[in-house]
């Protein structure tokens, strides 16, 4: 997947979240989404090429990083807690979503728009 395609993918993603809005406080370069006016992932051409930036547990980051080549500590963001995503393979929607549940998980209780232990679980029982 290309840096165009991923940034297209990533803002296809945010549509299913609940309160995640998009916005451009930094100008028309920078894409900032949020929810209760908390970033979790960033997109913009700044560095020269198109790139995702996520917040993501920092155990988890140093593991992306270790494990993907294209993707790097965050892009003008704190390095142990943002990732910067370029193109390539592995990237999926459970990296968008799961920065966005990081998020939502440190809002209070009343501002949270989901329960982020239980968000993209099924609630049926098995048959």
């Amino acid at each position: 997947m290309n840096g165009s395609t991923l940034q297209t993918f990533a803002a296809e993603c945010t549509e299913e979240l609940p309160g995640a809005q998009l916005e451009h406080p930094f100008g028309p370069d920078w894409e900032v989404f949020k929810v209760r006016g908390k970033v979790f992932m960033l997109m913009t051409e700044v560095p020269g090429r198109p790139v995702v930036i996520l917040k993501t547990d920092p155990g988890e980051a140093q593991a992306l990083r270790e494990h993907n080549s294209h993707i790097t500590p965050g892009y003008h963001m704190n390095k142990k807690h943002w990732i910067t995503v370029e193109g390539g393979t592995g990237v999926d929607k459970k990296l968008v979503t799961d920065s966005y549940l990081l998020v939502v998980s440190h809002l209070p209780k009343a501002e949270q728009p989901v329960d982020p232990h239980t968000y993209g679980t099924s609630t049926r029982a098995p048959r």
